[in-house]
């Protein structure tokens, strides 16, 4: 303990990686943690009366951010594993399935993709709900994530099913923003406003970040949108797959922040070898990762990142091999961690407080064993952690100074309970709705009973 009370945990003789250029890396240094915050990352470092946590043999780092996933999906997790069609995936997930969407539902699926997140080594998440299909589903949605012990920003948005009312929108916002956004907790709320500019102009004025998936061959940025002050920091651009020039300058301009989600850009044949990636660094933009759906994928950003890597290199090389002049350079293992860590915790608005491990931040870290056979020996750190592990390697979550997870196992979670719980929310919704899912067929399509 300090002097004032606040609790001392040391991680101690690790292979420590900041991601912060003014803060040294150690091939065996030390990280101090008093209460909520990063004390001092060292050699040596002396805490009297602190926990000392042996992270010999282990790589201590900040946590993953991932920069834009839809929570509430999680109950139907592998339901559309090979889909590539947009509007079949939205007629099963949203007019069929999410249409019958309970407030417990919303809380259950947001629940376990926090916590599945956590224990992947996530420590903040941008949730992208498309299904804010009532102030009540958004208030379950927002518990469940304060439950979970996670840091997100939490951005509301219509539902995207026919039958769904966003009256209470955007005048909820008001009352959410005195509730959540107001006293430094972990949880904050944003607006999910697509292209409605008088959503926007209710979110500006209460300070919230503004998210927009944005498919270049779905939408178009009217002239409007370059007008002063529209675009900014406070904008958050998803996607961004085959967007044209004068956008991208819009884009570059502003200082927007981008975030890409390669397998699900690749699912759905979104993107191409332009690469959208690749297209915001090359204007001086700094995109995150994000995972974007449980319908095909899970939640941890291992996948991603590798997923990252290799589609960058293999665009650019075909761009190469195809005769173009200037290619960008193959991205580097550093540059996808940097995606997945400083730059996620950027598009959140966070990265005063997250995304490094930096004395004074938020104590939002991981420690990673490197001693599973798949990963063992350690010549290169990053290299370690953007191609080698996995999520049973993340030993240890700590978020705001709170262990989430310790020697590879959830704090305080009945996983059992919430299994349970979980599948009767999905065989309610199966029920509710008619929908036929079939264990060994992958379908694209909704089938409806009767």
């Amino acid at each position: 303990m300090t002097s004032n009370g606040s609790p001392r945990t040391l991680f101690k003789g690790g292979t420590i990686m900041t991601m912060d250029p003014g803060t040294s890396n150690l091939a065996a240094g030390d990280v101090l943690i008093e209460g909520d915050r990063i004390a001092a990352v060292g050699m040596n470092l002396q805490a009297d009366g602190a926990e000392v946590v042996d992270a010999a043999g282990c790589i201590v780092m900040p946590g993953f951010v991932d920069a834009h996933h839809h929570m509430w999906l999680c109950a139907m997790r592998r339901l559309m594993p090979d889909v590539d069609d947009l509007f079949a995936y939205i007629d099963v997930v949203a007019e069929t399935l999410g249409a019958h969407y309970r407030p417990l539902d919303m809380y259950l699926s947001t629940k376990l993709t926090a916590l599945a997140s956590i224990d992947a080594g996530i420590t903040t998440i941008i949730d992208a709900c498309h299904s804010s299909r009532s102030p009540e589903h958004t208030d379950a949605a927002l518990d469940a994530l304060e439950d979970s012990g996670i840091r997100a920003l939490h951005m509301v948005g219509a539902a995207m099913d026919k039958k769904a009312s966003a009256a209470h929108l955007p005048a909820d916002l008001n009352r959410l923003a005195a509730n959540w956004n107001q006293d430094g907790g972990l949880v904050r709320v944003g607006l999910f406003g697509q292209l409605n500019l008088d959503w926007w102009r209710v979110a500006r004025s209460l300070d919230m970040r503004i998210l927009t998936e944005f498919i270049g061959d779905l939408a178009k940025l009217g002239p409007e949108f370059a007008e002063p002050g529209i675009l900014g920091s406070h904008n958050i651009f998803n996607h961004c797959t085959r967007v044209p020039e004068e956008t991208w300058k819009l884009f570059a301009d502003a200082g927007v922040n981008v975030t890409v989600n390669p397998r699900s850009d690749a699912l759905f044949g979104f993107d191409d070898e332009s690469f959208a990636y690749q297209q915001a660094v090359d204007r001086g933009l700094k995109p995150a990762l994000g995972i974007d759906l449980d319908t095909a994928f899970g939640s941890d950003l291992f996948g991603e990142m590798h997923a990252l890597f290799g589609q960058q290199r293999s665009a650019m090389r075909y761009r190469r091999f195809r005769g173009e002049e200037n290619v960008p350079a193959p991205i580097s293992a550093e540059a996808v961690l940097e995606a997945a860590t400083v730059n996620g915790a950027r598009a959140a608005g966070l990265e005063s407080a997250v995304g490094t491990l930096t004395p004074g931040k938020q104590a939002d870290l991981i420690m990673v064993r490197t001693d599973g056979v798949a990963v063992f020996p350690v010549t290169n750190a990053i290299g370690t952690i953007v191609q080698a592990v996995e999520r049973s390697d993340v030993d240890t979550v700590m978020i705001a100074g709170e262990v989430r997870k310790r020697a590879g196992k959830l704090v305080g979670v009945d996983t059992a309970k919430l299994a349970a719980e979980v599948n009767a929310s999905r065989d309610y919704l199966l029920e509710t709705s008619g929908y036929r899912a079939d264990l060994f067929h992958a379908s694209a399509s909704a089938k409806t009973a009767g």
